[in-house]
């Protein structure tokens, strides 16, 4: 085992609670508006020490890697967590690629991954495109997203392509975050699709293999049968007199 595979294995846990840490700076401050000066500053800082947590393990990793610039090539997102600015409009953005990072290093069975890959993906977009969009949209005087329930709601309606239109963003921040959850959406759905499409076809290959390998039995069993009855046949004419 190479130092690097020792080190992502050694440090995937830390990695997975740093990012809980990293989202957890961000959407506390959102979703209770009404936290006073000093915590909302706490929650500012952890976001700064997760982020350069994360950009510590990014080095180190890079310093680790037997050919660096094929590793760095081979892990943009993990490049662009480290590069984006803590910004707002980014968030959906820079959410989505901590996800990805930290799913590459928790290791997980490959039917059990695909699952909470889908699930997990879908449930986690659709939470910090809520809160992101309520964070931008809040504050709006023309805004019509003001609860975290709207937000939901509207994240729900637009990953879904249903889009019911009583609830929509009007600013430029949570239309980019629209635009995101609408492409993540399509692109989720389309991997659901395939899922059923490719389990639905795999039952039906085994159903037909099934029925080949009986039709077979059958076939060999009649074939027995015959040469049994031929048998028989030919030992009745020796003994008839």
């Amino acid at each position: 085992m190479d130092r690097l595979t020792s080190w992502e294995r050694r440090t995937s846990l830390a990695l997975l609670l740093i990012g809980c840490g990293f989202l957890l700076g961000w959407a506390v401050p959102v979703l209770v508006p009404g936290l006073s000066a000093p915590a909302r500053e706490a929650f500012w800082y952890l976001q700064v020490v997760t982020w350069a947590l994360f950009t510590a393990d990014y080095l180190i990793r890079v310093a680790l890697a037997p050919r660096r610039l094929r590793f760095v090539i081979r892990n943009i997102p993990a490049l662009l967590v480290v590069l984006l600015p803590l910004l707002r409009p980014l968030w959906l953005l820079r959410a989505l690629l901590l996800l990805h990072v930290i799913a590459e290093r928790v290791q997980l069975p490959l039917r059990l991954r695909a699952v909470v890959y889908v699930s997990g993906t879908a449930l986690f977009l659709s939470v910090v495109g809520s809160i992101a969009v309520l964070d931008v949209e809040r504050g709006n005087p023309d805004g019509n997203i003001k609860t975290i329930g709207d937000a939901m709601w509207w994240s729900l309606t637009t990953m879904t392509t249903v889009g019911y239109g009583d609830r929509f963003p009007v600013t430029s921040e949570g239309r980019l975050v629209a635009a995101g959850l609408m492409l993540a959406g399509i692109a989720l759905l389309g991997v659901i699709t395939a899922a059923i499409a490719s389990w639905f076809v795999e039952r039906f290959e085994r159903t037909a293999a099934l029925e080949r390998r009986t039709e077979a039995e059958l076939s060999e069993i009649v074939a027995e049968l015959a040469a049994l009855r031929k048998a028989v046949g030919e030992l009745t004419a020796r003994l008839a007199p």
